[in-house]
């Protein structure tokens, strides 16, 4: 997947063309995604255009969390299938361009967009005043065709990037991971450990959360990592680590059940299935050993599915 980012100056030619946030990469985002890759057996390029950060960063006073990275969501958007992603500058003059302009000078000129698939409520341009309306109003002129989703459904919520963010805040990763039509995951690379996993028969992995990443609750967690293109079943602590020393920073730290190889310096993927427990001190390190191998026996059973 060609990846062009930080630019304005870039050319494409006979695309299907989806815009949107896709800061969650949510089913609902995944019928827009699902739909431009459809249109590859017509011929048509399939691209994916975001913003390099999520507009609320720039437009709000508070910290902002992602639900994925940037780096996250490139991979994620190769294996959907994705030809090209797009993360367009979100400058001030991004911001102020006229609406009409947007049409006519990048999804038209740049993108050369044949067909343009959004959601029904997308907004863009000046003060959001571009719309669906406007949208139809010049794909003729702009030779497009306009396909306008509508929301999707779980329940009988409208999956959103929000709501998710909030189950994830919350721990419920079974609903978070629904809405988002695959497990939540946190990619990085491995990092030297205090290695003391092995001195009780239980070797993990660590790695340290990107910048900016959207975390659950420190705690325990039935998991599942991904390297070396296979998954494996797990049990995964984010926190501190308190029963032995503590560290000054969040980490993720996981016992791969049937792999044990060094896998320092590596990428790794781990998925978050099921929460366990929150993080706890225990006295003595004897302790923590026999609650781990209580969290390793509900993990199993919560991955009965996947093992």
């Amino acid at each position: 997947m060609e990846y062009i980012a930080a630019t304005t100056e870039f050319k494409l030619s006979n695309t299907a063309v989806t815009i949107g946030k896709f800061d969650g990469l949510h089913l609902g985002h995944r019928q827009l995604l699902d739909l431009t890759v459809k249109h590859k057996e017509q011929g048509l390029a399939a691209v994916v255009f975001t913003f390099l950060l999520h507009p609320s960063y720039f437009l709000s006073d508070k910290d902002f969390e992602l639900i994925y990275t940037e780096e996250e969501k490139r991979i994620k958007l190769k294996r959907l299938g994705m030809d090209v992603m797009i993360s367009y500058p979100f400058s001030q003059e991004t911001r102020n361009m006229e609406p009409e302009d947007f049409i006519r000078y990048v999804i038209r000129d740049k993108l050369d967009a044949k067909v343009l698939i959004v959601g029904e409520d997308f907004r863009f341009g000046k003060n959001r005043r571009g719309d669906i309306a406007m949208l139809r109003q010049l794909q003729e002129e702009c030779g497009y065709k306009l396909i306008a989703c509508q929301k999707k459904e779980w329940g009988k919520q409208i999956i959103s990037s929000s709501i998710i963010r909030s189950l994830i805040k919350e721990g419920k990763m079974e609903e978070a991971n629904a809405m988002l039509g695959g497990a939540y995951s946190i990619r990085g690379e491995v990092v030297q450990g205090r290695r003391l996993g092995r001195t009780i028969g239980m070797p993990t992995v660590n790695l340290i959360p990107p910048d900016m990443k959207l975390l659950p609750p420190c705690g325990v967690y039935a998991s599942r990592v991904f390297t070396d293109g296979s998954y494996y079943c797990g049990v995964t602590n984010i926190g501190y680590k308190p029963t032995v020393g503590g560290e000054e920073y969040i980490g993720v730290e996981s016992h791969i059940f049937d792999l044990d190889k060094d896998l320092y310096g590596r990428k790794i993927e781990v998925e978050l299935i099921s929460f366990i427990r929150p993080e706890l001190k225990f006295a003595t390190l004897d302790e923590l050993t026999a609650r781990m191998r209580e969290d390793i026996i509900i993990a199993k059973d919560r991955l009965k599915n996947y093992l």
